[in-house]
C-alpha cells in the first residue's frame, strides 16, 4: 500500500510522464544507518515517524513537492503526512507517540505540507517531514524507504532514501 501526501498527487510537470531519478539529496543521514522503533507498542496507538531531513548536496536549489513512505506493512496505516520547522519542534523527533509528554503538539504548529519546501544548494532544510501512523494490527514487517519528489532547474525528480521504522506490539 502506497500512501502519499496531498502535494504528491499533484506531481510536478515533467517530460514523458515520469520523473527522472534524482541524486541531489544526501543519502548518508541519521536515518540511513539504522532502524528506529519501539518494542512495546499497542494496537490503536498513533506514532509520528520523521523522514530523513532533506540535505541538498547539489550546486542548485531544489523545491520539494511531495514525500511518501514507500513500504507500509499490513498492520500500519498512514493517516497523514506533515512538514514542520525544526526550530518549532526543538529538534528532530525521530519517533514520537501521540500524547506522550516528549511529543511536540503538531496540531498547534505550522504545517508546511501544502507548500513546496525550498532547500538551497549545499544546505540542510529547516523543515522536516513526518508520517502520522496508526497501528491497526501487529505489524508484519518494518516501515521503510522514504521517497522525495522535487524539482530542480525546472525538471522533476524522485529520490528514495533509506529510512526504517519497527513497531512491535507487545502481547
Amino acid at each position: 500500500m502506497l500512501a502519499v501526501l496531498g502535494l504528491a498527487a499533484c506531481s510536478p510537470a515533467h517530460e514523458g510522464g515520469r520523473a527522472a531519478t534524482g541524486n541531489a539529496l544526501a543519502t548518508d543521514g541519521t536515518q540511513s544507518s539504522g532502524t528506529v522503533g519501539n518494542e512495546h507498542a499497542r494496537v490503536g496507538e498513533i506514532w509520528y515517524f520523521a523522514l530523513p531531513v532533506p540535505y541538498n548536496t547539489s550546486s542548485k536549489p531544489i523545491e520539494i513537492k511531495g514525500v511518501a513512505v514507500e513500504h507500509i506493512p499490513s498492520g500500519i496505516r498512514v493517516l497523514e503526512y506533515g512538514a514542520y520547522d525544526l526550530n518549532d519542534t526543538e529538534g528532530l523527533p525521530l519517533l514520537a507517540q501521540e500524547g506522550a509528554s516528549y511529543t511536540p503538539e503538531f496540531a498547534k504548529l505550522k504545517n508546511y505540507v501544502t507548500h513546496p519546501v525550498k532547500v538551497a544548494a549545499g544546505k540542510e532544510s529547516n523543515v522536516f517531514y513526518l508520517a502520522k501512523m496508526k497501528i491497526t494490527a501487529p505489524p508484519k514487517d518494518t516501515v521503510r524507504e522514504c521517497r522525495f519528489e522535487y524539482e530542480q532547474g525546472g525538471r522533476a525528480y524522485t529520490q528514495t532514501l533509506d529510512c526504517e521504522l519497527e513497531l512491535k506490539v507487545s502481547e
